[in-house]
This record gives structure tokens, C-alpha cells and sequence, in this order.
């Protein structure tokens, strides 16, 4: 067995041919680039059990050599693939169960599968592959261009893979930011394999909600930052594209999200021991918090306030001066993320690079058991929250803004501790302070909304529908007291649960 470690990205075809023309690949190059066609033929059960189970089983022909594959475990992180590999040479374009190890072939694939394993969809492409000596590390680079199909279906396929053959994982991510000065790319975290699955069941692109992963409760302090760090850049990445197109506001609500939770994480991380790399990183995730901040806005304000009005007054012409202007607003902060797209790219990139690199992890703060770390810091978060000692009478935008922070701070270190302590406790706890944070929320979005419309009377295509903007101020303002209604009843709830880090 091989353990397959792998940087996937994604580039256009333009692209991938500027880059073979590039002097990087001369200078670090060590073999001349070979060409082949590779022609790979997936397997599944009509239930895809493998699937289910992580697995993937492909035949593949290049040239007249036929080789067998099972790939599957390993993880994937920022785009960084790896996992386990068993390859054999079979005689022709039909499985052998045999040529497998047997303690493989029992776990993986037994008997009872075989007879229902049928060929469900083919990968089609031209690799143009070449070996580069990078910093010190064995890396060879793979483009990929052809494509995935089905019965039915069919999509593209252009792509770079970095697969490591020595060195640190780190020098993949290293290699990939210095392609990106040369083309623009994006991070895959979907293999192939995944691809012509979602092509098979007709999957579209959906936003993506982030998953805490589960705590070992013996785990080291270092251990369980980086498996939650990693969470937050993979919810932040599977999210990008989409938001990219503006089609579905979901998209970069997720993304904002995955930055806010990674925020929370990184000030801890901080805490514990500073580091300048990660101090340089926390001005950019906090610059590109921003502009997700502004375009969120603008969606809120659309999809909750300016839709429904102009829904319920149809020919209100004010109403739909203050729609077009909000929309203009809005796709200029679209614009304005598309043009950043790169600069996206190399935030992930060099977080993937602080988080490989192993100096800051092997300082003597990471070494504490991470159960005892969590429960002060969660009493911490607690306490400051208790002591805010707000109550929901009077819209004090200020103080309601502090208390909101203050509820996400504890919800998402809650959320991301809770798999060390009893589970029932903890999503009680949970439930009831994401009540809390839901309506603040709500409460958040009046300010903000009341915020723009004044931006937006200042306007000159809009100053002429002053009316408008007050039956707006209005329309938001009319419901602000049941808000401030539930918003006690969930304080109240939320006291009365107990702390649940407390006698565990």
C-alpha cells in the first residue's frame, strides 16, 4: 500500500497553456515532460456502497498496460488529497478481485460486492506530466485536460496535480503559490472520482454548511487546533466559487461564517503563543472579512427588506428607485470580490503553509491536554457574556452589536468543544444560545438596514424619492418590538441551562 499525498488545482485551458510556456517549470524541471492518454474506467454497485464507504475502484488504460486501483481514507485539507493506494497491473479492461491483498480485498471489497460492481462512469484525458525539483522536495506536476462522462451526462476536466514523491507536504503548497504569481487557479478539494459521482446523481453545486469535526479527549492542544482550523478553511473553500458568481447570497453567508468561526480560533491560537506569520495572516482574512461584511449587507437588505416591499407596492416607482440603486451597490461589491479572486487563492495557500509548517505547533503552549484548556476558555467566554448584563428594553445598537459578539464567541467555542463533553448537555446549551444569536441577528440587520437607507436618500438617483426611504424605515422598524419580545424570552431560556464543561 501507498499513501498518495496530492495538491489538486483547478485552472482553465488558457491557463494550463500559458504555464507550459512558463520558465518555472524550465527552471526547476529535472525530466522532460511526457505525454500519455489515460483512460480510467470507475466501478460502484447501483447503491455505490464504495462510495458510501469512502472508496474508489478504477481500472485504467494508458497505452496497452492496464492497471487496477483502490483509493480511499486519508483525508482532504486545502486542497491537499491523501489517501491509501493500492495499484496492480491486471491482464485486460475487467477486475481482478485476486491481484488484490487479501486483507484488502476482505475489508474493502468483499465477496458479497463483487458480483454487483458494473462500470458507472469513464474519465477521459491527455496528462502531460513532468518531474520538478522544488525547495529540496521531489513534486511531480501533472496537467490534466479531457473530461468526465456518463450515460447521460458529461463535464470538463482541466486541472494541476502536485503529487508529492519526497519532501513536506508544505512545499506542495509553497510550489502551487508560486504558480499562482504566474496563472490565476483555484484549490480543488473534489477528486475526480467525486466529480463523475455528482455528474451520475445530477448533483448541482449546493452552498456548503460547516461540520465540526468530533475531539479526541486526550488529544494535544496542537492536534485539535489544527484539525478545527482545517474545518474552517475547507468550509471558507467549498464555499468560494460559488460566491464568486452572485447567483446564491447562501454561498457567502457560508463563507463569512467560516471566516468568523476561523477568526475565533486564530485569537486563541494567538493567545497561546504569538507568531508574526500568523499576525500577517489575520490582516488579511480581517480585510477580506470586510468586503463579505459589506455585500452581506446588501443582500439582507434586498432579499428582506426592499424584495417584500416592492412585492406588496408593485408600482411604488420609489420603491423600486431605492431596488435598482440597492443592486447597483451590491454588484459593485460582487465586482469587487471577482476582483480579489486571487488574492483569495493565496490567503488559503499561505494559511496551508503556516499550518504545515511545524516550528509553531512544537511550542511548548501547544503541549497542554486540550480538555483542560477548553473548559477555561469556555468559562471565559461565559463569564463575559454573563457580565454584558443587558437587557432587551431599548434599542442600544452598541450594546446589542457587544452582546451579539460576545454570543458568537461562546457559540462557536462551544460548538467546536462540544464533542469532549456529554453530547445532550452540550446541543441543549447550544440550541438555546443559537436562539439568542438567531434574533440579535435579526435585531442587527434593523440597524444595518436603517444604515443604508440613509446611504442610499444621500444618493442622487434616489434623492428624489425621499418618501420612499421613510415608508422603508417604516417597513423595518414595524416589527422591532417583537423582536425585543423574543429576544427576552430566548435570554431567559439560554440562563437556565447549565454549563455543560461543568461536572462532566
Amino acid at each position: 500500500m501507498a499513501v498518495e499525498t496530492e495538491l489538486k488545482l483547478r485552472v482553465s485551458p488558457e491557463q494550463l497553456a500559458r504555464l507550459k510556456r512558463h520558465a518555472l517549470l524550465k527552471t526547476h524541471s529535472v525530466t522532460r515532460p511526457v505525454m500519455r492518454r489515460l483512460y480510467n474506467i470507475y466501478f460502484d454497485t447501483a447503491k455505490q456502497e464504495l462510495r458510501q464507504s469512502g472508496m474508489a475502484l478504477r481500472l485504467r488504460r494508458t497505452g496497452r498496460l492496464w492497471l487496477q486501483t483502490l483509493k480511499g481514507g486519508g483525508s482532504v485539507q486545502g486542497g491537499l488529497h491523501q489517501r491509501n493506494e493500492w495499484e496492480v497491473a491486471v491482464d485486460g479492461p475487467a477486475l481482478d478481485f485476486a491481484a488484490l491483498p487479501a486483507e484488502v480485498a476482505d475489508v474493502h471489497l468483499p465477496v458479497a460486492l463483487h458480483k454487483k460492481l458494473r462500470p458507472i462512469f469513464v474519465t477521459d484525458f491527455v496528462r502531460t506530466s513532468r518531474m520538478l525539483n522544488f525547495q529540496g522536495a521531489q513534486i511531480e506536476l501533472c496537467m490534466d485536460h479531457g473530461e468526465i462522462s456518463s450515460e447521460q451526462h458529461s463535464m470538463p476536466i482541466c486541472e494541476l496535480e502536485l503529487e508529492l514523491k519526497s519532501g513536506e507536504p508544505k512545499q506542495l503548497f509553497e510550489l502551487a503559490l508560486a504558480i499562482l504569481e504566474v496563472i490565476p487557479l483555484e484549490l480543488e478539494a473534489v477528486s475526480k472520482a467525486e466529480h463523475g459521482y455528482r455528474l451520475l446523481s445530477g448533483d448541482s453545486s449546493q452552498p456548503v454548511k460547516g461540520i465540526v469535526p468530533p475531539l479526541a479527549g486526550k488529544s494535544s492542544l496542537a492536534d485539535m487546533f489544527k484539525t478545527l482550523i482545517w474545518s474552517c478553511l475547507q468550509h471558507f473553500q467549498s464555499n468560494l466559487s460559488g460566491a464568486m458568481s452572485g447567483d446564491d447570497a447562501e454561498y457567502l453567508h457560508q463563507m463569512r461564517v467560516a471566516l468568523r468561526r476561523l477568526r475565533v480560533l486564530l485569537r486563541m491560537a494567538e493567545k497561546i503563543h504569538a507568531d508574526p506569520q500568523l499576525a500577517e495572516l489575520g490582516k488579511g482574512y480581517s480585510l477580506l472579512s470586510a468586503t463579505l461584511g459589506q455585500i452581506r449587507e446588501w443582500d439582507v437588505f434586498i432579499a428582506q427588506t426592499m424584495h417584500p416591499m416592492c412585492k406588496r407596492m408593485p408600482g411604488h416607482e420609489g420603491l423600486k428607485a431605492v431596488l435598482v440603486d440597492s443592486e447597483r451597490r451590491r454588484a459593485a461589491c460582487y465586482a469587487e470580490l471577482r476582483a480579489k479572486a486571487r488574492e483569495l487563492q493565496s490567503l488559503l495557500l499561505r494559511f496551508a503553509i503556516w499550518m504545515n509548517g511545524p516550528a509553531y505547533w512544537q511550542q511548548p503552549g501547544w503541549r497542554q491536554q486540550a480538555q483542560d484548556y477548553t473548559a477555561r476558555k469556555l468559562d471565559g467566554f461565559a463569564q463575559r457574556y454573563a457580565l454584558a448584563g443587558f437587557k432587551p428594553d431599548t434599542f442600544d445598537a452598541a450594546r446589542l452589536h457587544a452582546l451579539r459578539i460576545l454570543a458568537k464567541k461562546l457559540r462557536y467555542s462551544a460548538e467546536f468543544f462540544a464533542s469532549l463533553y456529554d453530547r445532550k448537555k452540550a446541543q441543549s446549551f447550544l440550541d438555546a444560545l443559537s436562539k439568542v444569536q438567531e434574533v440579535l441577528g435579526q435585531i442587527n440587520d434593523v440597524a444595518v438596514a436603517y444604515r443604508l437607507l440613509e446611504e442610499l436618500a444621500a444618493d442622487a438617483d434616489v434623492s428624489g424619492h425621499q418618501e420612499a426611504v421613510v415608508l422603508a424605515q417604516g417597513w423595518i422598524a414595524h416589527d422591532l418590538s417583537g423582536q425585543f419580545s423574543a429576544l427576552r424570552k430566548a435570554m431567559k431560556n439560554f440562563n437556565r441551562q447549565p454549563l455543560f464543561w461543568k461536572n462532566n
